[in-house]
């Protein structure tokens, strides 16, 4: 049985869009909230959560009713066509309402926006193992994610190409936002029309179903039953891996979140050259999944883990040092990428591996719940300090958080294995954060 890699990288295309579209909404929403709006960072902060607000139950429910819907386009094609068709006219919203200066109408065509995107996440998703068998979902992923990374990249060259200059006195501009908006909800477009006519979801996933049969073997037997705890032990060290997912993200989250405005107030420079330093981050990110999962599969999860949390607590107390834009910003970006991907290969697996295997659905959801709930806190914690003490305190901010997710992470004792070398390269792109 073998991937069929052209199929898997049309399933692709619906992250591909979601992805495109969730850069775009963390560089430039911050821009029209300060610059158009003037509203507070504290503010600016609490709007740049709505979205993980949202997802804690929106993606629950719209992926449990993709479940339950029979359609001729299949279960989940009805959410990713309707969901991407309300978020594109609902993205040329957006920059009327910035050019126009009408706040209610920003804020009501966001929400909706938010709410459109999160009808077709979950299924965009489902889609993926619902078309393929389980021995080929690992590879499968790993496409899904590569997919996921060209659809930031592409974001990030239109922000670099066409992104509006921005007088950080006045707030005013030399053009509309309409051009980014535009190109990115065509791009999106574009990849849900190829999805719905190149992917037959009703007869690739009864194709996967019978292969499924066809392949079977005696499932494997759970560690523990249901809802049996694991030992003290094994409890304690998930309780200081989840509090290190937090903290984490409650540093890389602030950074992200807060970007592009840093740029702009701090270090004066173009928005072009800050979603440059975005993309180099973005890029090296990924070409070095690769490289961290040979590692990981030399020294284990845990030491990657630590290494990668030592470079980006560096990465973040370094960056705080420029005072105005220097080159040796690009080297910092990229130091960032790779520790966050040392993060993301290996940090999922390691709550895996603590659950029992009748458990392993229940411990994703409590990751998800901490990495989500991080995302919420982070940017109104980090706006407000923005807000009373400047910009100044993000990266230090930043450091706070990500030194102590060293010290937690230091008291996981469990869950550390070497994990076996993947039988194919693109494998290493496989990861759940």
């Amino acid at each position: 049985m073998k991937l069929n890699y052209k199929r898997t990288f049309l399933v692709g295309l619906a992250f591909m869009s979601i992805c495109a579209f969730w850069q775009l909404y963390d560089y430039v929403i911050p821009y029209i909230l300060k610059y158009t709006f003037a509203l507070p960072d504290g503010v600016s902060g609490v709007v740049m959560a709505a979205d993980n607000v949202l997802a804690l139950f929106l993606l629950p429910l719209f992926g449990t009713l993709s479940d339950r819907v029979n359609t001729p386009l299949g279960r989940r094609t009805p959410f990713i066509l309707g969901g991407t068709a309300a978020a594109v006219v609902l993205m040329l919203v957006i920059p009327a309402a910035d050019w126009s200066r009408n706040l209610p109408l920003f804020a009501a065509a966001l929400m909706l926006l938010l709410i459109a995107m999160s009808t077709y996440r979950s299924p965009a998703v489902a889609l993926m193992p619902d078309v393929t068998p389980k021995p080929l979902r690992s590879q499968a992923n790993a496409v899904i994610n590569l997919m996921g990374a060209i659809g930031g990249i592409f974001t990030y060259v239109i922000i670099i190409l066409l992104l509006p200059k921005i007088d950080v006195d006045t707030g005013t501009k030399e053009k509309s936002y309409f051009t980014v908006f535009a190109v990115i909800a065509a791009f999106m477009a574009a990849a849900a029309i190829i999805l719905v006519l190149t992917v037959r979801e009703r007869k690739l996933a009864a194709e996967a179903a019978a292969l499924a049969g066809e392949e079977e073997t005696p499932p494997v037997q759970p560690t523990a039953a249901p809802g049996v705890k694991p030992d003290r032990a094994v409890r304690r060290s998930m309780a200081f891996l989840l509090a290190s997912v937090a903290l984490w993200f409650m540093a890389y989250n602030a950074i992200s979140s807060a970007y592009s405005r840093y740029v702009l107030e701090i270090w004066r420079i173009s928005e072009s050259t800050g979603a440059t330093m975005m993309l180099v981050a973005t890029m090296v990110a990924t070409v070095s999944y690769i490289p961290v999962g040979l590692v990981s599969a030399r020294l284990g999860r845990k030491k990657v883990i630590l290494g990668g949390v030592v470079m980006m607590t560096a990465a973040y107390l370094v960056g705080f040092f420029f005072r105005a834009y220097n080159p040796a910003i690009y080297a910092v970006m990229g130091v960032i990428g790779i520790g966050w991907a040392s993060i993301n290969v290996n940090s999922y697996p390691m709550v895996v591996e603590m659950a029992s295997g009748a458990d392993v659905g229940r411990y994703t959801g409590i990751y998800y719940t901490f990495s989500m709930s991080a995302q919420i806190a982070t940017p109104i914690l980090s706006g407000f300090l923005i807000q009373f003490f400047g910009y100044r305190t993000l990266f230090p901010y930043a450091v706070v958080f990500s030194a102590l997710a060293f010290f937690t992470m230091l008291q996981v004792h469990h869950g550390d294995v070497r994990p076996a070398a993947k039988e194919h390269v693109l494998e290493y792109l496989d990861n759940d954060d």
